[in-house]
């Protein structure tokens, strides 16, 4: 079980390599949080943990986003928010993507919940009253 508390932006980079060292053998990573938690700017620390030097956007309208690192190895980030039904997941080859063995991040996995592979890690990212974000990840 991973648990760590960020009270501000400049604790994401230790959250980020953390999480990635707390899972070593994993690759598909959901994240789950409201509209606004931080998935995306969380995604964005770890891509750069990662090695990628690439600019880490929102894949809201594109679904996903490939991005790589300083070895070339490919990184994917999903948006699934913006997906009507499960066929849009089948017509996007989302198979070949998660059972790549590169690091998958999904975000708004909540959305093709019945199709994601067992054993992922399942990342929570609550904000609390105070701004503060718990991120709290295990295998699911």
């Amino acid at each position: 079980m991973f648990s760590e508390k960020i009270t501000s932006i400049g604790g994401l980079k230790k959250a980020a390599a953390n999480l990635i060292e707390q899972f070593p053998e994993h690759r598909i990573f959901a994240l789950y949080g409201k509209m606004g938690a931080g998935k995306t700017t969380f995604i964005q620390a770890i891509c750069k943990s990662l090695g990628s030097t690439d600019n880490v956007t929102s894949p809201t309208f594109a679904i996903i986003n490939e991005y790589n690192t300083v070895n070339l190895d490919s990184i994917f980030h999903f948006d699934f928010y913006r997906i009507e039904n499960l066929e849009e997941a089948y017509d996007l080859g989302y198979e070949e993507y998660l059972y790549s063995g590169n690091y998958c991040f999904i975000e708004w996995p909540e959305m093709i919940e019945t199709l994601l592979p067992e054993k992922i890690i399942k990342v929570k990212i609550l904000v609390e009253n105070n701004g503060t974000r718990a991120i709290s990840a295990e295998i699911s």
